[in-house]
């Protein structure tokens, strides 16, 4: 759940070779609020449903070049944002790009993962799995 972004829930990939964590997000546009760098994304919270999406708001924290998986080069905007993952809540940095030919909409790196959380590969779901609202979000 990202409650500051309005997004209820959302399937995250643990990713320990990802220094920062991801978040789906397209339509990304920047915008200056109160004298600061703000940006409105749009993101799709379940990958098998592009009918649902949430606009989302959030100030900059920075812009940094990433490089993905791939080593393709990238450069994103950097937001930073309350996460609760099961009964864990806390700030964590991501950056937003466009994940349409991903399985998981958001990816959790290694810095929001040190020193709250173990790894363990052989498992999955630790925390249950939840299913989205069976409901349109936005329209």
């Amino acid at each position: 759940m990202l409650p500051d972004l309005n997004i209820p829930g959302i399937k995250a990939k643990i990713d320990t070779g990802a220094r920062t964590s991801t978040l789906h997000a397209f339509r990304v546009e920047p915008y200056q609020k109160c004298h600061q760098l703000w940006v409105r994304f749009t993101i799709h919270p379940d990958q098998y449903d592009t009918d649902n999406w949430i606009e989302c708001h959030a100030a900059v924290k920075d812009q940094r070049l990433v490089s993905d998986s791939g080593g393709h080069k990238q450069l994103r905007y950097i937001i930073e944002t309350q996460m609760c993952v099961g009964h864990h809540a806390f700030m964590a940095e991501m950056t937003l790009t466009c994940r349409d030919d991903m399985r998981f909409r958001m990816l959790l790196g290694r810095t929001a993962l040190n020193g709250r959380f173990i790894v363990d590969p052989s498992v999955s779901y630790l925390f249950g799995k939840r299913s989205l609202p069976a409901r349109v979000i936005n329209r």
